[in-house]
């Protein structure tokens, strides 16, 4: 699993995220997307090898811009209440 962090310029409400989030699910299958408008970042979990250009494709058709990408490795968090044996 990976972890895509893309800057978007151009969102400026809670549709904009919504309008962002939609675009990258049609675009490729991922895991989870989750846009700021006011970060203006749009963050999202998808399995190694996705195609970035193509989301960034699919961000940039709905009339907004992307900047830089971050790619790092995503490890999921553990559970909100853990207990040892």
């Amino acid at each position: 699993m990976v972890k895509i962090t893309l800057e978007v310029e151009g969102m400026h409400c809670g549709m904009c995220e919504s309008h962002v989030n939609d675009a990258v699910r049609r675009a490729c299958n991922v895991k989870k997307v989750n846009s700021s408008h006011v970060k203006r970042i749009t963050e999202i979990v998808a399995e190694d090898g996705t195609d970035v250009e193509k989301i960034k494709s699919a961000i940039a058709a709905q009339g907004y811009g992307v900047g830089n990408v971050k790619t790092e490795p995503y490890e999921k968090r553990g559970r909100l209440f853990r207990f040892r044996k």
